[in-house]
């Protein structure tokens, strides 16, 4: 059987469907409405924290994106998308995976939470913008890297653009339109031109 990929449009279970789109691998996708813990509370017996992305393959259930990303790549590879331990970009790399979720998506959640998802009541503008400045100063270390380079890292297009590249789609969702800096907005019409990043989306 193809593993599953449990899926909400414009949450972070797109880092691991975009991959699965770029390396062309076989797979079943499962798109649930957001959040689903709540508006879809069967999906608790799959995965009882009730979050996306969840994959499942075989015995194997994971939840975490970047990791999942980096599962595809490492046990489905080899492939351009990973950055081999003796490359001597693969610090950097491992840098950009986490930093993609534990800096950048992080105080997103916290925007979406106090804007979007919390009763009316209880949302908090001063708290969602304290923490979209909070973003937008961390994404300066993209902005920065991008001018002089194409990708982030290894002097190709891998995991580490598909991971922090969601974060910025997942900005502009949010209407963080600021993100888009000089160097990281032409990053952007970069990956943004990619046909699985676009399949991705669909």
């Amino acid at each position: 059987m193809a593993p599953t990929l449990y899926h909400c449009t414009n949450a972070r279970s797109m880092r691991p469907l975009w991959t699965l789109e770029e390396m062309g691998l076989d797979y079943t996708l499962e798109t649930l409405p957001f959040p689903p813990r709540y508006l879809a509370p069967e999906f608790k017996k799959i995965n009882p924290l009730g979050t996306v992305p969840c994959y499942v393959d075989g015995a194997l259930t994971m939840t975490e994106s970047a990791g999942i990303c980096q599962y595809l790549v490492d046990r489905h590879g080899p492939t351009d998308l990973a950055v081999k331990p003796s490359d001597p970009d693969y610090g950097e790399y491992l840098n950009w995976l986490h930093r993609s979720d534990a800096t950048f998506t992080f105080p997103q959640a916290l925007i979406l939470r106090y804007t979007v998802l919390e009763p009316e009541e209880r949302r908090n503008p001063q708290v969602a913008e304290d923490y979209r400045k909070w973003f937008l100063a961390r994404m300066r270390s993209v902005e920065t890297a991008m001018a002089d380079r194409k990708y982030l890292c290894a002097g190709r297009f891998t995991i580490a653009d598909i991971c922090v590249g969601y974060a910025i789609h997942h900005a502009l969702s949010l209407g963080i339109e600021e993100v888009l800096t000089p160097h990281t907005a032409a990053y952007w019409e970069r990956l943004k031109t990619r046909p699985a990043y676009i399949r991705a989306c669909l």
